[in-house]
């Protein structure tokens, strides 16, 4: 497990790469969500998952939890901050990026500028809890205009979108997994990794 710092217009992030043991079949970069200081189970259990598959696994920690904030800013400082950190990794020819929640919003916006193959998004937020009318659904489907899958993994309670509400508004080509619990997965964590192994493993074919 390697850690590098990287100078960011928002701050210094850090990014936290893992081998697997064999060759490399391809990068995943996963991100964090809106709030909290450490990584989710679900989170490190796909990481654990596609290492074990032959995939390189990078954490990337936005600026503001660097810093030790407990709540994230808006895309006007995360997006440019992701783009910097991917910048300086070298991925290699097969990339996926993704992440939970917030990071899986990033991971969306900027997937074609990043040059990914493809999007895993752990519990996309479709829309504030209570508020369906203010649907992030173009931000999902953003990745399909330039030809990228979008391949979400949702509990089916998800009070910021259930799977039905997600499968409504997701694009062709792209993926859906349900798994038992609401926005939070950390419960569902081996069904979240299994999920994600079935998407990567599709990708190299």
């Amino acid at each position: 497990m390697s850690e590098r710092l990287h100078e960011t217009a928002a701050g210094t992030a850090r990014s936290t790469a893992s081998e697997p043991g064999g060759d490399v079949v391809g990068t995943l970069v996963l991100g964090h969500g809106a709030g909290g200081l450490r990584w989710t189970d679900d989170v490190t259990a796909v990481r654990d998952a596609a290492l074990g598959a032959g995939w390189r696994v990078v954490l990337v920690d936005q600026p503001w939890r660097v810093s030790g904030k407990r709540l994230g800013p808006g895309p006007a400082v995360l997006d440019p901050a992701w783009v910097t950190v991917l910048g300086a990794l070298d991925p290699g020819p097969l990339l996926v990026v993704g992440g939970r929640s917030a990071g899986a919003r990033v991971a969306c916006r900027t997937a074609s500028e990043v040059g990914a193959r493809a999007v895993l998004a752990l519990s996309f937020p479709l829309h504030p809890p209570g508020r369906p009318e203010r649907s992030r659904a173009d931000e999902l489907v953003r990745p399909a205009a330039d030809g990228l899958g979008v391949h979400v993994v949702q509990g089916r309670t998800d009070p910021f979108g259930t799977p039905a509400e997600v499968r409504a508004v997701l694009p062709p080509g792209g993926t859906l997994a349900e798994v038992d619990g609401p926005h939070s997965l950390e419960r569902s964590a081996p069904s979240v990794a299994a999920a994600a192994l079935a998407v990567l493993a599709s990708l190299r074919s």
